[in-house]
């Protein structure tokens, strides 16, 4: 019997042991118990909380005080605003430093040899009329340039305000106190069960009417003379037929109709390029960079933008 107790003491000294082990692993390695906090807005349904500075899955995960992924905002620099959803966004899978932004940043600053900061706005699942919201709460913070980038299911994702925070899986307002429960709850359960909620799933939010996000953008860049264009990036299936779907063909043609300058990148992203359906791995953020910065360029030149500070 004597023998029995402290076999099981042992057995459950090292079963702490290993516990304590995970959870300080799994805390300082990757990051659990540091993710990106979310908070829901009147006007754009959610977004990300502001002065977060985290450490995640091994990347560095940065938003200034207006809730963009970017620095705080230089009111010398020249500014370039970039709107989107998990696309322009990263997620926690990329880097700050990796983002399209950021390379962005750099690029322009070296170019110009003074600083252009081109700011990420964006979160998960949001569509052009988010990023109008976003725009029209919080005004331009001056900026001489805004581009939109969109794929092609956001023809239709208007927003709905249906309550997703602390509902849906990667929209949580408060970190986990466990780091194993965390990865049990958050990752395990969800991929043994397939329950939605993984990198690739988002908030659905369909409807039948053509995104007003996009002519609401047109209009105020328009009316407040700043220069305007569109990026449509594919998925993986676009990509591998070259061509967009009939969501995507529809965006070109209110691109045509009404003169917007649109990116497509059908010949310039590549399949590695990708991790999972339609989000960009490092190497995606990259040759997003490449495909923006030389029009992004051309307007700061074209416009004497530089001329006007």
């Amino acid at each position: 019997m004597k023998n029995r107790t402290q076999f099981l003491i042992k057995c459950f000294l090292a079963l702490l042991v290993i516990l304590c082990f995970a959870e300080l692993y799994l805390r300082l390695y990757w990051g659990f118990c540091d993710n990106v906090l979310m908070m829901a807005n009147p006007h754009y349904e959610y977004i990300e909380q502001p002065n977060q500075n985290r450490f995640r899955f091994r990347h560095h995960i940065y938003y200034n005080q207006f809730s963009m992924r970017s620095p705080e905002i230089d009111t010398s620099a020249i500014k370039v605003l970039g709107f989107g959803d998990s696309i322009i966004n990263g997620g926690v899978m990329v880097d700050q430093d990796s983002l399209a932004t950021s390379l962005l940043s750099e690029s322009l600053s070296k170019e110009f040899n003074r600083k252009v900061q081109v700011l990420n706005i964006g979160a998960g699942s949001w569509g052009p009329d988010n990023c109008f919201a976003y725009l029209k709460q919080h005004g331009n913070f001056g900026a001489k340039i805004i581009f939109l980038i969109v794929s092609s299911h956001d023809a239709y994702d208007n927003m709905d305000f249906q309550p997703v925070i602390d509902k849906v899986n990667r929209y949580e307002s408060k970190q986990y106190k466990s780091a194993i429960w965390e990865l049990i709850n958050k990752y395990a359960i969800p991929r043994l069960f397939e329950i939605g909620g993984g990198e690739e799933n988002a908030v659905a939010k369909k409807a039948n009417v053509f995104n007003t996000g996009f002519r609401d953008f047109y209009e105020y860049c328009k009316n407040q003379k700043i220069p305007f264009f569109i990026y449509l990036h594919p998925d993986k299936e676009e990509l591998k037929n070259q061509k967009y779907n009939s969501q995507g063909r529809e965006i070109l043609q209110f691109c045509k109709l009404n003169n917007i300058h649109c990116i497509q990148s059908l010949n310039s992203i590549k399949p590695d390029d990708y991790r999972g359906i339609i989000h960009m791995n490092h190497s995606g953020q990259r040759h997003m960079k490449d495909d923006l910065l030389p029009y992004i360029s051309t307007l700061l030149k074209k416009n004497t933008i530089l001329n006007e500070q």
